[in-house]
């Protein structure tokens, strides 16, 4: 243990230091060499395939750049998909033949492994696309293992990446403040929402008890109360942890891609994929949809089929399991219905209330992902449509499985959220008021207060204005609580692969 935390420590005076160093390639250094440091406290091996990984990736790149081809492409595809399949797919594809031998307990993927292959994927597309990329190899090996996005994601692309990494940002106290209020958001989401949410208040009472209670049956409003509730948990659990991710690279003046976008929120399937796990949905219509759909564009039923292609890689990315592929299907499905419908409303429309359409629409959508999420967490295909047929049967509506709290707890997750969201909406409105009144005045003299503040509304924006200018004060705190959690994460990491702290981890 005394050796983990020395570890971390090297690492974060690696970055630091190279946040401060005059030279470019020095700062790229240390950052590597901190990047590596943590990712090999996972296993020696883990990195050596990393390394490997990113040394096979930066030469495909180069040959291909030398001479753009479709089959040098799809060799570099092959050499990035074969060790992903060999790793995450092969084991339970032989379990499910009854061919797997004692060897396959041996077998662990090397954690983070789906993010940076597509990644290198990524690097390698960008490339066939004529994207202008040109890293050396500290570069790249720096973007397939920057420490933040190496364990799971955000999914970042080397366009974006590249130019951060070859300037030198000053040290700016407003990255600092917004970099540690995502890191205290996402702490309390990851680490408080998540994981009462998943266990519930007692034993027994949360969401991985609901799934598991196989014997009990369930009722309708179980199944229900289920698909929401895990939908949340698993929302908190990846956007906190991507909150926190985001944060920190914020700190040192990396800015990631977000991951999430208030995706409750959508009025449709469509919106839903805009805002949910954005860095790989956007990866999957970049590199797949797109040229897929572009490739078949005379046929108007062709998008369509690569909508289910498309949507199908996205559940078998996380693993080789039925229900990921039933709820990629189920996700394919329900797009390629959102635009048949669309089709048929603009054919005859229906008018209704703009504020009723908006509503019903969430509401419709809100549900179907419930019904989404119970594909995705179910144990099994024969689980998930027990439970789905519950749904679809009025007497199941009478018959209660879970405990009283049980229901209450989803059911304040939820309303918690809504509340939350539309709050923090109009906190940003205002605060944006108050700047908008700040800037459209001349400079204050000495010991004036520094804007208007006639009404309630602007008082709030002052105050929160100030309060996250000034988040550095803070700063310590935030970095103890991640300290505190990121070692008790560490020192149960032998039962990663059983039971993780972070979900996505197992993707």
């Amino acid at each position: 243990m005394n050796q983990t935390i020395g570890s971390i420590c090297v690492a974060l005076l690696l970055m630091v230091v190279g946040w401060r160093l005059p030279s470019i390639k020095g700062r790229q250094l240390l950052f590597l060499a901190a990047s590596y440091l943590l990712y090999a406290y996972w296993g020696i091996g883990f990195l050596l395939i990393l390394i490997g990984s990113s040394l096979m990736n930066f030469a495909c790149g180069s040959v291909l750049r030398r001479k753009v081809t479709a089959p040098r492409l799809w060799f570099g595809v092959v050499l990035n998909l074969l060790p992903l399949a060999f790793y995450k797919y092969l084991p339970p594809v032989l379990l499910e033949l009854g061919l797997a031998g004692s060897w396959q307990y041996d077998l662990i993927m090397p954690i983070g492994m789906s993010f940076w292959t597509f990644q290198g994927l990524s690097y390698l597309f960008d490339i066939y696309y004529e994207e202008e990329t040109d890293p050396s190899l500290l570069e790249f090996c720096l973007y397939m293992a920057f420490w933040p996005t190496v364990i799971s994601g955000p999914v970042c692309r080397l366009p974006r990446m590249l130019p951060q990494f070859r300037q030198l940002s000053p040290f700016n106290w407003d990255d600092v403040s917004t970099g540690s209020l995502r890191i205290i958001q996402g702490v309390m989401m990851k680490f408080v929402l998540a994981h009462i949410l998943g266990s519930g208040w007692k034993p027994g009472e949360g969401i991985a008890a609901g799934f598991d209670q196989i014997k009990g049956g369930w009722g309708g409003v179980d199944v229900w109360f289920l698909g929401i509730g895990y939908g949340f948990q698993l929302f908190f659990d990846f956007a906190g942890y991507s909150l926190m991710v985001i944060g920190a690279a914020r700190i040192f003046g990396i800015r990631l891609q977000e991951n999430f976008d208030r995706p409750f929120l959508s009025t449709t399937p469509s919106i839903f994929w805009t805002r949910w796990h954005m860095s790989l949905s956007f990866w999957i219509r970049d590199y797949v949809y797109n040229p897929l759909a572009a490739a078949g564009r005379r046929y108007s039923w062709w998008p369509h089929v690569v909508l289910v292609i498309s949507m199908t890689l996205f559940g078998l990315w996380h693993g080789a399991r039925w229900t990921y592929i039933v709820y990629g299907v189920y996700h394919g499905l329900l797009l390629v219905g959102h635009r048949l419908g669309q089709q048929v409303k603009r054919q005859f429309p229906v008018r209704l209330p703009r504020s009723l359409g908006a509503f019903l629409s969430w509401g419709t959508t809100f549900l179907l992902l419930a019904v989404g999420f119970i594909f995705f967490r179910a144990n099994d295909l024969t689980q998930a449509w027990t439970m789905l047929s519950a749904v679809i049967t009025p007497a199941a509506y009478g018959h209660f499985a879970m405990p009283r709290s049980f229901y209450l707890l989803v059911s304040t997750a939820a309303v918690g959220y809504f509340v939350a969201t539309t709050g923090h909406s109009l906190l940003l409105s205002w605060r944006a008021r108050y700047r908008k009144a700040v800037s459209e005045r001349r400079e204050p003299t000495e010991g004036q207060w520094p804007a208007p503040v006639t009404n309630f509304t602007m008082l709030i924006g002052a105050i929160l204005d100030f309060f996250t200018e000034r988040l550095w004060w803070w700063f310590a705190p935030a970095v103890s609580i991640v300290a505190f959690f990121a070692g008790l994460v560490i020192y149960t990491r032998e039962a990663v692969i059983a039971v993780t702290p972070f979900i996505y981890t197992l993707f």
